[in-house]
């Protein structure tokens, strides 16, 4: 009997990358263009309803609640009991999401159970 540990095929492992960084990239523009800056909270509470304020209200809605926090935790913990490549995709989005959007507890304990979910063994 053989105790394979899950790993992704190269050509998932590029897809991961790239959903990784594409997400994360998403939430750094979100936090640095979007919501820090004080002349664009400024022009959304002044009444300006444009599809960047919509968004901003959203996101700052979803963090508050640690949205992205807890879903990364919860994607974690389907990948640490059922392994699979999609689980781990949505997982590491929504750590990357919530790392750089100020939910970082739940997203970092995130992090390190994905970490521990590439030890565990594959589906057979």
């Amino acid at each position: 009997m053989t105790d394979r540990s899950f790993s992704p095929s190269p050509r998932a492992m590029n897809w991961l990358i790239a959903s990784t960084l594409l997400a994360t990239s998403w939430a750094i523009y979100m936090r640095y263009v979007i919501i820090e800056p004080s002349v664009v909270g400024l022009a959304c509470e002044a009444g300006l309803q444009t599809f960047q304020c919509q968004a901003r209200s959203a996101v700052i809605a979803l963090f508050g609640y640690s949205a992205f926090g807890i879903l990364a935790l919860a994607g974690a913990l389907l990948q640490f009991w059922r392994p699979h490549v999609v689980t781990l995709g949505i997982a590491l989005a929504c750590a990357g999401i919530g790392l750089v959007l100020y939910n970082n507890v739940a997203s970092a304990i995130a992090a390190m159970i994905l970490l521990l979910s590439l030890a565990r063994p594959g589906r057979a």
